[in-house]
């Protein structure tokens, strides 16, 4: 059978599964869960108690919430009480497998040979009781109830994600790849955007280097539409499971990812250039929010570039709240660049080199335009039903020269569909050396404009592939030089988000992440600045499989945590949510069981 959709298990995949198991024990009912804790109360909003002159109250402060439970990583029966012996069993049967480097090396081509020896039917049996049924929850909205059910009865939630990955070969990919990421003016006439944007023949197939994170080819719209069928399904099944549920999507599903690429380019040439002229100003080396151009010099700069004359830009901070300082910042910088420019002038780009603006290569036809739009309506879509089902879509994250337009595209469903409550969550790759520049960007925006930041944490899933990438086609390394770069880079934006819960209460985070470092990190920064577990504001993700150490004890001390829950048949079933991440991989000299797995 040609290709890798009914591969399931792959070598990164198994290289990263071996955690720690408990020696066998019965199953036990969870004890009895403490009363939810009340949220703490607004300070501001209690006065201090009033005492008449005869001694009576007349209003008293709300009790604050009880300490929440220490949580124990060490206590095996603890964490693994919800499991029954038949579970241990084969947790320690598959996760021992899984750390056989033969194994891992081969995984592809056994699980090939193990569908040819013993049929379909025989090695679905087979993969149900050991790895299928380890890492997927089942093959349908009403298989996987009961897993759902049951972890929920010990405080653990679901992030749901239904995927079916496509059976194709190497060479199948890339050509579905090279189709869809070139437009038809490049085809015409030969032309290439600039090259980070422009789809490579020998980097086609995105599955290459990585493992675990599902990944969609164009096909056609069509295909697109049953895309967005199926992560209805999942937005629904999680609604009907659970109260508190998540659901997963990604945006390459959706529609053509030249109008990812072509989007990514606009927005990086702009910000680019921001930087280009706060540079000119004197302005370098400064973090993204702190760098700030002067509002006069800005306008004599525009109007050079013939983008606006001093008068049309002077009108145009007249309408806006902008510039009253007498200085723009970069979110101000993108606010006028919404609002003010004609989009004829918004597909031009600024050349860094000459300082003019240059009409983007490959303009939208008529029918490329129409995909666009049909793009967009998808999101709006899943967001719609998402909401109305009272679900939290998270938006997983791609390859860097797709991100821009992902975290764009998310952020404008966020400032429509977050106005209430997080309902759409983006996530930020903390192996990026933009990720702080980032996360304070959007926490910023959404502090300006009022609505609720939502945000997942992850190291990152593609790194092995994007150092390729940079490497072979020619431009700078967009990855950490270091694992420990990476965590610093993980724990100063998380700690960047848990400020700004503190002192705004509209922000949220999940925490995905299996390294017990980083999840003790977050624990004692909320203890420090105070966050109650029961305000649901922080939340820690592993996944379904893995890390049941980390997992169950916090959920049974009371902590917003979930499970990673894939399904889907095992025939072209999902791809494996697992791997030893690039940014999580353990480095030299330290032990598997402190490796950390993003959910990505």
């Amino acid at each position: 059978m040609a290709g890798r959709g009914c591969c399931f298990i792959s070598r990164g995949s198994l290289r990263a599964a071996q955690s720690f198991v408990a020696p066998s024990r019965s199953r036990s009912a969870p004890a009895a869960a403490p009363a939810p804790a009340p949220a703490l109360p607004d300070q501001d909003a209690v006065p201090p108690d009033e005492v008449p002159a005869h001694g009576t109250h007349l209003r008293q402060r709300p009790a604050p919430p009880p300490q929440p439970r220490a949580v124990n990583f060490s206590d095996a029966r603890e964490a693994f009480r919800s499991k029954s012996s038949g579970e241990l069993l084969r947790g320690l049967v598959v996760l021992r497998l899984c750390a056989l480097e033969p194994l891992v090396q081969r995984a592809e081509q056994l699980m090939h040979l193990g569908q040819k020896l013993l049929g379909q039917q025989l090695f679905e049996k087979l993969m149900k009781l050991t790895f299928y049924g380890q890492f997927v929850a089942g093959e349908d909205q009403e298989a996987i109830k009961p897993l759902i059910q049951h972890n929920r009865a010990y405080g653990v939630g679901s992030v749901l994600d239904y995927s079916v990955e496509e059976d194709l070969t190497s060479e199948e990919a890339k050509k579905k790849e090279l189709d869809s990421c070139v437009s038809a003016f490049e085809k015409e006439t030969g032309k290439q955007r600039e090259k980070r944007y422009s789809v490579h023949h020998k980097f086609g197939d995105r599955r290459d280097g990585v493992t675990g994170a599902r990944t969609y080819f164009y096909a056609d719209e069509a295909k697109c539409d049953r895309h967005m069928e199926t992560f209805l399904k999942c937005i629904e099944a999680s609604g009907g499971s659970s109260e508190d549920g998540f659901s997963a999507i990604k945006l390459t599903a959706l529609g053509r990812p030249q109008f990812l690429l072509q989007f990514s380019e606009v927005l990086v040439k702009w910000r680019s250039f921001f930087h280009q002229l706060a540079a000119e100003q004197g302005k370098v080396g400064l973090a993204a929010l702190e760098t700030k151009l002067e509002v006069e010099k800005l306008q004599e700069a525009l109007d050079n570039l013939g983008i606006a004359t001093k008068a049309e830009s002077q009108q145009w901070f007249a309408g806006e709240k902008l510039g009253l300082t007498g200085t723009v910042d970069l979110l101000d910088w993108n606010s006028l660049i919404d609002a003010r420019m004609e989009i004829s002038k918004l597909l031009l780009v600024p050349n860094l080199k000459t300082g003019q603006l240059e009409p983007l290569l490959s303009r939208f036809t008529q029918e490329e335009e129409k995909q666009m739009k049909r793009m967009l309506q998808r999101m709006d879509v899943l967001a719609k039903k998402a909401v109305s089902v009272d679900v939290r879509l998270m938006v997983d994250a791609e390859q860097t020269y797709f991100q821009p337009a992902i975290s764009r595209l998310t952020l404008e469903m966020q400032r429509r569909f977050n106005q209430e409550s997080p309902a759409i969550f983006n996530t930020y790759q903390c192996y990026l050396k933009e990720a702080y520049d980032n996360v304070t960007i959007d926490v910023e925006l959404a502090r300006r404009e009022g609505w609720h930041f939502g945000a997942k944490l992850v190291r990152g899933a593609y790194m092995e592939q994007e150092r390729s990438r940079a490497a072979e086609v020619g431009y700078e390394d967009p990855i950490n030089p270091t694992y420990e770069k990476t965590s610093e880079m993980y724990h100063r934006c998380l700690d960047f988000i848990l400020e700004e819960i503190r002192h705004n209460r509209k922000a949220n985070v999940m925490v995905a992440s299996h390294n017990k470092d980083t999840v003790k990190f977050t624990l004692g920064r909320m203890a420090d600045l105070g966050i109650h577990p029961s305000e649901n504001k922080i939340y820690f993700g592993q996944l379904l499989g893995m890390c049941d150490q980390i997992t169950f004890p916090l959920g049974q001390a009371g902590f917003p945590v979930y499970k990673y829950v894939p399904y889907g048949p095992v025939e072209g079933g999902p791809a494996l949510p697992v791997q030893e991440s690039p940014g999580e991989s353990r480095p030299p000299g330290t032990s598997r069981g402190g490796a950390a797995v993003t959910l990505d």
